[in-house]
């Protein structure tokens, strides 16, 4: 019996893929890609290319042979130190604690959009501040309901965006696509697309995630390669087609982030009663779907932080576990309260739903960002330190090949950064550049505060 109660709190090699893939695949992603209209496809291809690929093998080594508990935090502890590692852990859960309420703030705006299309601004907020609350009980449950949670949302995952994909492309066959979707005019105009790099570089990154719980892997060396592989390449062409699906339907200039799925589905397949049925069905599916991405990466973050806390390189109060099945209820409930306190922050700046997401959305993917600059920084420097080491899987090449790979990284995503900041050939933003500047400061100088307070 207890062997059968530890079984169903470990990963075997699919639950790995469905929880990469749960990570990763993210519906909203599609209404950012679609966002960027006809030059999205075109994008994907090169950022799959020269990022996503290169970024899934560093990963993969890191993974398969440095499979400790922490995932990146502990990469770059054991790469340049504890300290080190806990700012790097800070910045990646603060993300996490930025991130959650853009999404649920989506959801509430997905939710007004399909069903309560009066709902105000401060009510979607209310409901996304209630679903911060719930997240906090869901990542403090026993691994085996949560991953169930994951195992049911990936395929609907799946579900959504193949059926978006397909009636999209047949609306468009039928009664003429919505965006030219042709290669030329993909590249007609690349400089337009420049401003979106940063949201698809954003959308390839997550699948070391499930290193956060590399204690409950089974035989990581063998699996953690074969599942990251699988999913990103699941994950990529999903993507694509979802994203072509969208802007089959829907023309790119009437593409709204918050409510997107909403006008995609009702223009898809509103207007009769089974029709409107199916609408709200997929609707709540989707609804579904955000909850338990955030979930998935709750559970990651929180896992992260609760280790450096209970190594003292966090305050203590982020490593409280629960005792009977030590999920890291200390980390959950603080990162809860820090998404209901941005979104009450935020809402007061913001006008609508739209410029709240994006506000609170640029802000947590330029943090977000940050850590796996270091992760590169620590591929490289464990490559060079522990050369001798037996890795299960290694980045093919060679040594020159491993260093250029990972500057290539380094460098798509010191470019997202900045464009995150300003896009070449578009005015500059003072009010925008310095809200986020702001908050960027803020995050860094409190975070740094942790770590010199626990040294």
């Amino acid at each position: 019996m207890n062997k059968l109660k530890k079984a169903e709190n470990m990963f075997g090699y699919k639950d790995m893929i469905f929880y990469c893939i749960s990570a990763i695949l993210l519906v909203e992603q599609i209404a950012m890609s679609a966002s960027i209209g006809p030059y999205a496809v075109f994008w994907w291809l090169i950022t799959i290319v020269f990022f996503m690929l290169p970024n899934t093998m560093v990963t993969s080594e890191l993974g398969a042979t440095y499979p400790e508990q922490g995932g990146i935090y502990a990469w770059v502890r054991d790469a340049f130190g504890a300290h080190w590692g806990a700012r790097i852990t800070w910045l990646y859960w603060i993300n996490i604690a930025l991130w959650v309420p853009s999404v649920f703030i989506m959801f509430s705006g997905m939710l007004s959009a399909m069903f309560f299309p009066d709902m105000s601004l401060w009510n979607q907020i209310y409901i996304a501040i209630f679903l911060c609350s719930l997240l906090a009980l869901t990542s403090s449950l026993p691994l085996h309901y949560t991953k169930w949670l994951l195992l049911v949302a990936t395929p609907l995952k799946f579900l959504i965006i193949l059926i978006i994909g397909v009636a999209g492309i047949n609306y468009g066959l039928t009664h003429g696509f919505a965006n030219d979707l042709s290669f030329s005019t993909s590249i007609a105009d690349l400089s337009s697309g420049l401003a979106y790099i940063p949201v698809i570089v954003y959308g390839c990154l997550g699948l070391e995630l499930i290193m956060s719980e590399s204690k409950k892997i089974i035989s990581p060396e063998k699996n953690i390669p074969k599942a990251m592989f699988i999913s990103g390449a699941i994950t990529a062409f999903l993507y694509i087609f979802g994203t072509i699906g969208v802007l089959a339907a829907v023309p790119a200039e009437d593409v709204e982030i918050v409510s997107i799925f909403a006008v995609t589905l009702k223009e898809l397949f509103g207007g009769t009663r089974i029709g409107d049925i199916l609408v709200s069905l997929l609707g709540v599916m989707t609804l579904f779907t955000f909850f338990a991405s955030m979930t998935a990466w709750s559970l990651g973050g929180n896992a992260a932080m609760a280790e450096a806390g209970q190594e003292k390189e966090m305050p203590s109060i982020f490593g409280i576990l629960t005792k009977k099945h030590e999920m890291p209820i200390g980390s959950a409930i603080i990162l809860s309260t820090t998404c209901a306190v941005m979104l009450i922050i935020y809402g007061l700046m913001a006008e609508n739903a739209e410029e709240l997401y994006w506000t609170l959305f640029s802000f947590g993917a330029i943090i977000f960002l940050m850590p796996y600059i270091a992760m590169h920084c620590s591929f490289l420097k464990l490559r060079q330190r522990d050369a001798n080491k037996f890795r299960p899987f290694r980045v093919p090449g060679g040594e020159l090949s491993a260093k250029l790979i990972a500057g290539l990284c380094i460098l798509i995503l010191i470019m997202s950064i900045l464009l995150f900041f300003w896009v070449p050939g578009e005015p500059i933003d003072l009010n925008y550049i310095a809200q986020v500047s702001a908050g960027l400061l803020v995050t860094l100088l409190f975070g740094e505060m942790l770590v010199r307070k626990n040294k």
